[in-house]
Formats: structure tokens, sequence, C-alpha cells
């Protein structure tokens, strides 16, 4: 499994189809997307995780932690978009908008972070990686569906939370910009002084740099640059894998009041996914391909069942992986980028495997249906 030599699908337009290289037919590879799909939305207690609420209003449940956060449904949002299903998209955004969004105060104009499922939130600050994928889910809906009456005026709703991004705390209300503005990387939260390698998305912020507010452009395409580069330094030389919490310098962070994030553990499994989907639309750094090589060449021989907790230079830990099936998906996407000899088999190796069930299965499953699409080529910009 090769690598193209051309520019990425921004520029040409044309996404590869992974499956297909393989053998699968056309046919074979939507048929699996769409029972995903809905799979997710179903009412199969063991699988869904799209709960409908009223008649205007859903949420992606976190079935582990039985709320709902903006991680989540951010993705939902992304997933509805991609697979032209504005009916779950607008009942996502509905409840987000409804119920999460911050209307004044330090927060204003970012999500709070998780709620229980009737709306009442359990925390008001955000967490980041949630307004970045709301920001670009709504872009996507403006350019694919059309604006509509507020709050459907999808795009003036993306440049609103991308203003706070870059913004917030400018007009003395306290509180602070979701990026470093020394660095233009994105924080943990808004307060941190370090970050989250698997929220850096370069190719959302290329994207953002041609829609956000004309005078945050420069801001976006510099942001989009600087984490391509941190991603060097995040990433383990040998291994490929990354802290959950590292550094401006990438370097792995202090241990936390609320834990140790130092090691590759359930955030870290969306870096690898992340970087093959940034090589697939843009091809900017060719770093990318040797990187998802290394971290693909580290599982090859560690079964699903036995992945486990790693030291970034690799060490295993007796505490099991909570997201196998998750990691394995991030492990697939990789092959975006991957020209190695391990390409062909994570991406056998995910289409042989289902849809998670059970108690854990919200984050792998989103990991999951991102993987399906990206890797059947119908990830795509719009």
């Amino acid at each position: 499994m090769k690598t193209d030599v051309h520019k990425g699908a921004f520029y040409t337009g044309e996404y590869r189809n992974l499956f297909e290289e393989l053998g699968y037919s056309e046919e074979a590879v939507q048929a699996k997307l769409k029972q995903a799909w809905s799979d997710i939305l179903g009412d199969d207690s063991e699988v869904q995780i799209y709960y409908p609420m009223g008649d205007d209003k859903g949420y992606l449940l976190d079935t582990g932690n039985i709320d709902v956060r903006s991680e989540g449904m951010s993705y939902g949002m992304m997933m509805a978009v991609q697979m032209n299903d504005k009916e779950i998209f607008d009942r996502l955004w509905n409840f987000s908008v409804t119920n999460m969004q911050h209307t004044e105060g330090r927060y204003k104009d970012y999500f709070a972070w998780h709620c229980k499922t009737d709306g009442t939130r359990l925390s008001q600050g955000p967490a980041p990686d949630g307004e970045e994928f709301f920001a670009l889910a709504l872009f996507f809906a403006a350019n694919r569906w059309g604006d509509g009456p507020e709050p459907y005026n999808y795009s003036e709703q993306a440049r609103r939370i991308l203003r706070a991004c870059v913004h917030q705390g400018e007009d003395g209300n306290g509180g602070d910009p979701m990026w470093d503005p020394a660095t233009k990387l994105i924080k943990f939260v808004p307060e941190s002084l370090f970050s989250d390698p698997s929220y850096h998305l370069p190719h959302f912020y290329d994207l953002f740099a041609l829609w956000a507010d004309e005078e945050d452009r420069p801001f976006w395409k510099d942001a989009a640059k600087a984490s391509r580069a941190y991603l060097h330094t995040a990433c383990h030389p040998e291994t490929g894998l990354s802290p959950e919490y590292a550094n401006y310098d990438g370097t792995p962070a202090e241990v936390q009041r609320h834990g140790d994030f130092r090691h590759f553990y359930s955030d870290a499994y969306r870096t690898a996914a992340n970087i093959g989907l940034d090589w697939a639309w843009f091809r900017e750094d060719p770093w990318q391909v040797e990187q998802s090589n290394r971290i693909q060449q580290f599982f090859r021989n560690i079964d699903v069942n036995d992945y486990r907790r790693y030291t970034i230079d690799g060490k295993p830990f007796e505490e099991p992986a909570l997201h196998p099936i998750g990691l394995l998906a991030t492990n697939a996407m990789a092959s975006l980028a991957a020209d190695g000899p391990d390409a062909e088999h994570f991406v056998q190796l995910f289409w042989n495997t289902p849809l998670r069930t059970g108690e854990r299965r919200y984050y792998d499953n989103c990991l999951y249906f991102f993987s399906l699409l990206a890797l059947s080529g119908s990830y795509r910009i719009y």
C-alpha cells in the first residue's frame, strides 16, 4: 500500500479508498459505512450511542460515564455532515447550543465540556477539542447545506466560536483564549499552560484560515504550521507514541491533580488518526509518513486484546487499554499516511473488526466511525 506523491485531497479533490485498494467493492464499502451509521443511531442498547430528545434535539451518550460531552457532540456533528444527515446534525447542534454553550462571562461562546442527559451542566469549563470540531462541522454544514435561521446560521456560529478561541479575555471578561498567543498551540483547557497532542488538528486550522474572521486568518495559518512542528516533538522518535498531555516543547506534562497523563493512553490514540487525515487532506509534512510507519511498527505484533497503557518509549503497564477498538481504529487510520509493510495489515484487521458493544463503547465507536469514513475516502472537505 503506497501513498501517492501528488498533493492532498484539498488540492486534487481525490480521496483514497483504502478498502477498495485491498479489493473490496465500492458497494460493500458503502454498505459497511451505512450499516455502522445505522447502528450508532439505532436502538440496539449494546451498540447505540445516539439518543433523540424531544422533537428537535439529540445527544451522543458517553456510555462509560453516562454523560454528554462537547467532544462527543461535536464528533457526532462531524459524522452527520459527512453522512449528509442534516436532521441528526441539527438535533445535535440544537442540544449543544441550547444546553452547553455559554452566553456570558469568562467562557462566553465556549461549551461546557460535559452535562447530564437532560442538559444540566456538570462542569462549566470547556475542552478545546470540542470547540475545534464544532467549528469545522458547522463550516462544512454551511458549505454543504447552506445557512439557515439562527441557530442554524452555521457559518456565523462557527466564526463566533473561533473568535472566542483566539480573542477570549480581550474584552475584560476574565476569560482566556484556547490557543496560547505566544506559541499558537492549542491548550488542554483555556487556563492551562500545556497542551494535549491529540487536540492538534492542523488540517482543520488550514481551513479555518480560509473561513474564519478575515483578521484572524493569518493566525490560523500560523497555528497550522505550529501544530505540525509541535507533533514532531510530542511523538517519540522511535515508537511514535505520544503522551496524553504535553508541554509546549512536546515533553510530557507534569502529573496533574486529576491523574498522571504522561503516558500513551486513551486521549493519545487520536494523534495517529489526526496525522493520517492531515496527510490525506494536505500532504504538507513528509515526516507524517515516517511517523505513521513508526506507530504501526510498534503495534504490529501486539494483539488488540493485549493493548495496554504504555510509556512513550514503549514500556507496557499491567493496566489494559480501556478502549482497544478505538486504538485499533486510529492505528488503521494511520494508513492514510503510512507507506510501510504494516499499512495493509491494519486496514484489513480494522475491516474485520465490528463496532464495540457494551458499557465502554462510546469513545471506541466514535474513533471507529471516523476511521471508517477516512479509510473509505468518505471523510471529505466541504
